[in-house]
């Protein structure tokens, strides 16, 4: 009897388990870091800072990212795109239960639904506590953004326009709202690092593009490499890759209290020349090539790390708490 109630205990681990990693737990970096800027933000400016609803931000957001995940999935998967990806790669192409057999589209549907309700509950609990209409018509935004990337009638990433939703949703609103809900003020500092952590998410989204080109097109889901062609969509990535760091120059020089976040994230230049340089035609046009996601994704992650850091030295050396 002992056996049997272990084996049930191990089976009931593994199914828990399985749920948990179709919500791609590795990308969620993308939804935590807007909130530990905007967070470390409003403790460097000398604001109040509330641990409480810090971690109630956290968690609510990442839920919602992971429910996004998962209906980007299903909705993929209904739309026939991730059967025609033929190359996925670690950084695209969807998290392939569906396509696998571990998980049925149902499965994945109701999973989904099911974490964007407790994130929604999470939100909710941070609009008790603030009493802020914004942060409610925020945290709306976030639950319809994430379920009509490809949930239609929306679908906006088929419409060429999901690679700047995903900039405002796990960039300029996040660290606007997570700054917010601390000092609950709008101030113009807060705009640079935003506008950053939303171009470095914009260029995640756009490099794991070009793998999933040809499934995309066939579909009729157009990102802008499929609107736009390799050629100008490597264009705007290089543009854009540039202005992020045109932006960080900008926020240390105008604002003291981004003079270390600025100056920390600038020393992930060579990254960003190493990331402009194998994102090329040649690199890009080979099937299941992610080397460039790889780059750009670690780019993402320490960028966002080095703004954070950059902010909290800030708050050590001249905070008058």
């Amino acid at each position: 009897m002992l056996k049997s109630q272990i084996m049930k205990n191990l089976s009931l681990s593994k199914k828990i388990l399985t749920l948990f990693l179709a919500t791609r737990p590795s990308f969620l970096i993308a939804s935590a870091a807007p909130v530990f800027v905007g967070s470390a933000l409003a403790y460097a400016t000398g604001e109040s800072f509330d641990l409480l609803l810090f971690f109630l931000a956290l968690f609510a957001i990442m839920a919602l990212h992971s429910g996004a995940n998962l209906a980007n999935d299903y909705f993929d998967h209904i739309s026939g795109n991730d059967q025609a990806n033929r190359n996925p790669t670690l950084f695209s192409g969807g998290s392939r239960f569906i396509q696998e057999s571990i998980i049925s589209a149902r499965g994945i549907l109701l999973l989904s639904l099911s974490i964007l309700a407790l994130g929604s509950v999470l939100g909710l609990v941070i609009v008790l506590l603030t009493k802020s209409l914004f942060i409610f018509v925020l945290g709306l935004i976030g639950v319809l953004g994430g379920f009509f990337y490809t949930a239609p009638p929306v679908k906006l990433g088929y419409r060429a326009t999901g690679e700047i939703a995903i900039a405002f949703l796990f960039g300029l609103l996040p660290v606007t709202g997570a700054y917010y809900i601390q000092t609950e003020s709008f101030e113009p500092v807060i705009v640079l690092p935003a506008f950053i952590i939303g171009i470095l998410i914009f260029l995640v989204i756009l490099i794991n593009e070009f793998p999933d080109r040809p499934a995309d097109a066939a579909v009729n889901k157009r990102t802008l490499v499929v609107a736009f062609g390799v050629s100008l969509a490597l264009l705007i990535y290089r543009i854009v890759l540039a202005t992020g760091y045109v932006l960080a120059v900008l926020a240390a020089l105008i604002y003291s209290s981004l003079f270390f976040a600025g100056l920390f994230f600038l020393g992930t230049f060579p990254i960003a020349v190493f990331a402009y340089k194998i994102a090329n035609k040649a690199e890009l046009s080979r099937p299941g090539n992610f080397r460039s996601s790889r780059v750009t994704v670690i780019l993402h992650a320490i960028g966002s790390l080095a703004i954070t850091t950059g902010l909290l030295v800030y708050a050590f050396l001249y905070s008058p708490a």
